[in-house]
């Protein structure tokens, strides 16, 4: 029971989310339609994040080169230097492929959509944000499978176009509309921030039923024993804390200011599911695909439970931070 009082009432809707995606999975054609209407929601997500942000806070945003080299470096050098550095230490014997999916993992490019809602949500720079986030996932599809190559002897592949378009099509096709409306719609979107906000968490909860269903359906439960499941889980709560711990440490040792830590943190310590599994498909053997991506489906919900209970305390955080600054204001 003190752990349902410490847990908001969204991060239990996340924990909930998972047991029902455990027990009722959605499948054929009820998994399509959720699959569909989590990616309209998406689209909603970023048409209304396009709506609310003003020019001057996109160009700001766009520019904040040391934000987004951060956010690459993080994702792309300090992620795989983790990977490599566990492949080659392996504590547990749990068998070669489970180390080689926690390398797969590492190279893997940020998630964008759970990212940016997760920094709506905590109050960070949405604007970085949308433009690190996309960054790094374009970037990942062709460089990805360039360090899958080098660190992991796989013959590498050429980048999807097809992937490139439907990231811009889903992404930030919604998010140029929104903004070109907002000359429109801003004043109502203004007034509406709260719908934002629900927007943002119930984009995180279709991702979460959607991917988890298809995780269930391919059989997670079955592919390995708990002594396995339990090191997948671990490896994968240490590997998330030190990336968050070193990002925290990083953005404040180099002096940004609390929205853009909050960017830093959720931009640059996450891995990409739908990026992923495709991209497993093209470059590894069909027999050794399942075990592979087992630890990105169990790191993709353990990321965003996790993230929606720092989210949550940034929000808070900056809160109580207002209340103080206005109750200091009214007794001077």
């Amino acid at each position: 029971m003190q752990l349902f009082r410490v847990l908001d009432p969204f991060t239990l809707t996340l924990i909930l989310t998972v047991l029902l995606a455990s027990f009722l999975p959605a499948e054929g054609s009820v998994f399509v339609f959720f699959e569909d209407l989590t990616t309209a929601a998406i689209a909603l997500l970023f048409f209304m994040h396009g709506a609310k942000l003003s020019r001057e806070a996109i160009i700001a945003g766009g520019g904040h080169w040391r934000l987004h080299l951060w956010v690459m470096c993080s994702t792309f050098i300090l992620f795989p230097v983790l990977g490599v550095l566990f492949n080659w230490w392996q504590p547990i014997d749990v068998g070669q492929d489970l180390y080689n999916g926690f390398l797969y993992l590492c190279i893997l490019p940020a998630t964008v959509q759970s990212a940016i809602a997760f920094t709506s949500i905590a109050g960070g720079n949405v604007a970085a944000a949308v433009c690190s986030a996309s960054a790094s996932s374009v970037l990942g599809i062709f460089l990805s499978p360039v360090l899958v190559g080098i660190v992991m002897h796989v013959q590498e592949t050429s980048g999807s176009f097809h992937d490139v378009g439907r990231i811009m099509l889903q992404l930030l096709l919604p998010f140029v509309a929104g903004h070109l409306m907002r000359p429109w719609i801003g004043n109502f979107v203004a007034k509406h921030k709260k719908m934002i906000g629900k927007t943002d968490q119930t984009s995180i909860l279709l991702v979460v039923y959607t991917a988890f269903s298809e995780a269930v359906t391919h059989g997670i439960w079955n592919q390995v024993g708990i002594k396995a499941l339990v090191f997948i889980v671990v490896v994968s709560l240490v590997l998330l804390t030190i990336v968050i711990g070193v990002n925290i440490v990083v953005a404040r040792r180099l002096g940004f200011n609390k929205a853009d830590e909050i960017t830093i943190v959720f931009c640059g310590s996450k891995k990409s599911l739908a990026n992923g599994i495709p991209m497993a498909n093209i470059l590894f053997p069909a027999a050794t695909i399942g075990i592979m991506v087992l630890p990105l489906m169990i790191f993709h919900q353990i990321q965003l439970i996790i993230c929606a209970i720092m989210a949550k305390r940034y929000h808070r955080q900056a809160l109580a931070a207002k209340a103080a600054a206005e109750a200091a204001t009214s007794q001077n």
